[in-house]
């Protein structure tokens, strides 16, 4: 896989892909329509965050690229790539616990803050995808 060149898309598989790490500067695409939803991506090297309907879905620092995003009330899957370690942040449900499985290891639970954030590290290298699995406990 590679980065998404519109920045934003929908896949055959009806997943989300969005992102792109390699642009040196900020770029952004407002009003995509998704699933009866308005998304907006800004993304670049340093940074990629996704919105919908002006709300907090995905922040990642540095950039990355993400392929099959799926969130449903209980899991969010993706596919992350980038050059480098990054931050992620998904919004989900406040104050809850969700089991974290990367590349389909299991690697223990994290607890959403008072604001639903919930914050993790990847390992990433240039040319390596990591599967994340993130289900609700």
């Amino acid at each position: 896989m590679a980065v998404i060149d519109d920045l934003i898309c929908e896949e055959a598989a009806g997943t989300l892909s969005f992102g792109n790490y390699e642009l040196s500067t900020k770029t952004k695409k407002d009003g995509f329509k998704y699933n009866g939803d308005i998304y907006k991506i800004k993304t670049f090297n340093e940074i990629t965050k996704l919105e919908r309907n002006g709300m907090f879905v995905y922040e990642s620092v540095p950039g990355t690229t993400v392929h099959g995003f799926k969130a449903t009330d209980k899991t969010v899957s993706l596919v992350v790539e980038g050059k480098e370690d990054a931050q992620v942040t998904l919004e989900l449900e406040a104050e809850k616990e969700y089991k974290i499985h990367i590349d389909k290891i299991y690697v223990g639970k994290l607890k959403t803050n008072l604001g639903g954030k919930l914050n993790m590290s990847v390992e990433l290298e240039p040319g390596k995808q990591v599967d994340i699995l993130v289900e609700k406990m």
